[in-house]
C-alpha cells in the first residue's frame, strides 16, 4: 500500500454515541459562554428578569458578600417584561426589634427620630411615648371617631393648646375604619408583647384570670364600699365578674402597686371630681391601697363618714403617708341654680357659664380626676326646656349635646386659668356605657343575670358623642395638657359587671321581684370593673413620667 495516499477518516468509525458526545461539548462550551455573559449583565445597570429567578441565589451571595451592591428590583407579576426603573439613592428604613411587628398606619409622624424612637415630653406634659400628628384632617380627629371598632376610639390622648394637634397612645397612629376583622366582628391585633409604654393601653379585651391576681381585694373585705356597690354584700349569687382583668392588645401592663402608688403619693393630694360613678372609682382606689398596708387602722375619712351618698367633700387620710385621696360630688362641674319665677313657681337652671362652689375643694390638689357624663342623660338635661342658662338668659329650648360642650369649656377656661401646670396634673376619665335592655335606666331597663362580658364587638356601641366634643375640647381649646382615660369600649364590653338588682338585701320575695324593675345598670360592684380602672390610671400616670413628680 502506497504510504502517501491520504485515507479519509470513515463515517463508519465515528459512531453515534461518538457523534452525540461531540456535539454535547460543543454545546456545553458555548452554554458556558452564555452563562458567563449572563453574569456579567447582571452586575451591570440592565436587568435581565428572565434570568433573575435562576440567578437569585447567586445574587443572594453576592450581596450578602458585598454590601455596597444594590437590592435587587421588584417586578409587577401582572406585566412580566416591565422593569421599574431603579431608584438613584436607596433611603434607609428603621429597623424593629425581633417580635414587634408594624401596621400600615396611615400619615406618617414626622417628629420620630432617625432611629424610630420618640422623644419624651418636658415637665407638665404627659407622655415620653405620644407624639404630635399634625397630618390629620378636623374630619379625622373628631368625627372619625364613630365606628367603635377603631383604635381611634380607644386611645389615650394628652394634649394642650400649645400643640394644636392630636396627641394619642398609640403615637399619632390610626388604624383605619374599614380594618380587618374576623368573622366574628373582633379586630385582628397585633398580640405581640411590646411595652406598655408604647402601646395603646385602652384596645384591648378582658380575659378571665383564674389564679389569685383578680380581685384587688376580697369581696366583703373593704368597709367603705357603698351598699349600693356591693353586690356580695347583697347577696348576688355568682361572683364571676371579678375573675377578669384587662388585657391590652400590644403590650402587658404592669399590676397595680398599692404601696408603690401611696409611695408616690406621699405628701400629696388626689382628688376625684364628679358624678356617682367617680365615686365609684374613687371607693375602688381607696380599697385597693388599704389593702396593701398592714395596719388598716391608720387610714380613714377624715370626717369619720362611712356613708358617701349625699352631694359633699370626702376625703380619706393615709396616716403613714401624709397623703389624702378625696372625693368631690360635682356631676356637671357647672352650677345648678334655682330662682322663683314671676308666678311665685321655682325655676331651676343649669348656669353653664360658671363654675359651681365645689372648686375651692380641689384647686390646691395634686393629682385631679374629672368626670362628667351620666347626669347630662337625665330627661331635664335632655330636653333642655328653659333650664340652660348664660348670664340673665334661659334659653327656652338648648340642645343637650351643646350644653355639655359649654359647660366643658367653662371648666377648661377655669382649668387653665387656676391649676398650675407645674404642680397639678389632670387627668379625665371618659365616659362609662351603660347596659339597660328593654328600656332606659329609669323604665324596666334591665342587667340581670348578666354573667359574662360581651365577646362580639359588632355588639357594641359607637364612640360617644360627648366623648368627641371633649376630645375637641382638650386638642383645640385648652392649654393645659390632659391625661384623657378612654374607657368607653373597655366598659362597653362588660354587661355583666353592674349591681343590677343587688343594690340592697331584700326582706321579702315581693321585694327581690320588685326591684326588677328598677334595676341599676349604670353603676359596677366592688370589687370589680372601677379597679381596672384604677390600674389604667396607675399606668397612665407611670406612661406620662409623672413618677418622679408626684
Amino acid at each position: 500500500m502506497d504510504s502517501s495516499t491520504k485515507h479519509l477518516f470513515p463515517d463508519q468509525l465515528l459512531s453515534a454515541r461518538r457523534r452525540n458526545i461531540l456535539s454535547r461539548f460543543g454545546l456545553g462550551i458555548a452554554a458556558s459562554l452564555v452563562l458567563l455573559t449572563l453574569l456579567s449583565l447582571t452586575n451591570s445597570s440592565f436587568s435581565v428578569p428572565f434570568v433573575s429567578p435562576l440567578l437569585q441565589g447567586l445574587r443572594n451571595s453576592n450581596l450578602n458578600n458585598n454590601p455596597s451592591s444594590s437590592v435587587s428590583p421588584r417586578f409587577n407579576s401582572s406585566s412580566p417584561n416591565q422593569v421599574e426603573e431603579k431608584k438613584p439613592e436607596v433611603v434607609p428604613v428603621p429597623s424593629f426589634e425581633s417580635g414587634q411587628q408594624t401596621r400600615d398606619t396611615g400619615p406618617k409622624n414626622t417628629s420620630l427620630s432617625g432611629e424610630g424612637e420618640v422623644s419624651s415630653f418636658e415637665s407638665g406634659q404627659r407622655s415620653g411615648v405620644t407624639v404630635k400628628d399634625p397630618s390629620l384632617s378636623e374630619d379625622d380627629k373628631v368625627s372619625g371617631r364613630n365606628d367603635q371598632n377603631t383604635l381611634e376610639a380607644n386611645a389615650t390622648i394628652s394634649v394642650g393648646n400649645n400643640s394644636s394637634s392630636f396627641v394619642s397612645d398609640l403615637g399619632g397612629r390610626f388604624v383605619p375604619a374599614n380594618a380587618s376583622k374576623g368573622d366574628s366582628g373582633s379586630m385582628e391585633e397585633d398580640r405581640s408583647r411590646g411595652s406598655y409604654e408604647d402601646c395603646d393601653i385602652y384596645d384591648g379585651n378582658w380575659v378571665r384570670a383564674d389564679d389569685e391576681t383578680m380581685p384587688y381585694y376580697p369581696p366583703g373585705s373593704c368597709p367603705y364600699v357603698d351598699r349600693d356597690f356591693n353586690c356580695h354584700a347583697n347577696r348576688r349569687p355568682d361572683d364571676g365578674y371579678v375573675r377578669w382583668k384587662w388585657q391590652p392588645n400590644g403590650c402587658d401592663i404592669p399590676r397595680l402597686n398599692g404601696t408603690d402608688f401611696l409611695e408616690k403619693l406621699r405628701g400629696k393630694k388626689l382628688v376625684f371630681v364628679g358624678d356617682s360613678i367617680n365615686r365609684n372609682m374613687w371607693e375602688s382606689l381607696v380599697c385597693i391601697l388599704r389593702h396593701s398596708l398592714k395596719d388598716k387602722k391608720r387610714v380613714y375619712e377624715i370626717s369619720g363618714r362611712r356613708e358617701f351618698k349625699k352631694r359633699g367633700f370626702y376625703a380619706f387620710r393615709f396616716e403613714d403617708y401624709n397623703c389624702t385621696v378625696d372625693f368631690v360630688g360635682s356631676p356637671f362641674f357647672v352650677r345648678e341654680s334655682s330662682f322663683r319665677g314671676v308666678n311665685g313657681t321655682t325655676l331651676e337652671t343649669l348656669r353653664l357659664d360658671m363654675m359651681d362652689k365645689t372648686t375651692s375643694m380641689y384647686r390646691d390638689a395634686d393629682i385631679l380626676i374629672f368626670n362628667t357624663g351620666h347626669w347630662w342623660t337625665h330627661d331635664k338635661t335632655k330636653l333642655g326646656e328653659n333650664y340652660y342658662q348664660e348670664g340673665n338668659v334661659v334659653y327656652p329650648r338648648l340642645k343637650v349635646l351643646e350644653a355639655y360642650k359649654r359647660a366643658l369649656t367653662t371648666w377648661a377656661k377655669w382649668v387653665d386659668k387656676n391649676i398650675d401646670r407645674n404642680q397639678t396634673h389632670v387627668v379625665f376619665r371618659g365616659y362609662s356605657e351603660t347596659h339597660f335592655r328593654g328600656g332606659p335606666w329609669n323604665s324596666g331597663g334591665q342587667c340581670h343575670n348578666e354573667t359574662e362580658p360581651i365577646y362580639n364587638t359588632r355588639y357594641l356601641k359607637k364612640y360617644p358623642s360627648k366623648m368627641r366634643a371633649l376630645e375637641h375640647i382638650l386638642r383645640d381649646t385648652m392649654k393645659t395638657s390632659v391625661i384623657y382615660m378612654n374607657i368607653s369600649r373597655l366598659t362597653d364590653f362588660r354587661k355583666d359587671g353592674h349591681p343590677s338588682i343587688y343594690r340592697t338585701v331584700y326582706k321579702t320575695e315581693k321585694e327581690k321581684r320588685e326591684a326588677v324593675s328598677h334595676q341599676d345598670c349604670s353603676h359596677w360592684c366592688l370589687p370589680g370593673v372601677p379597679d381596672t380602672w384604677n390600674q389604667l390610671l396607675y399606668v397612665s400616670l407611670l406612661k406620662a413620667g409623672l413618677a418622679s413628680k408626684w
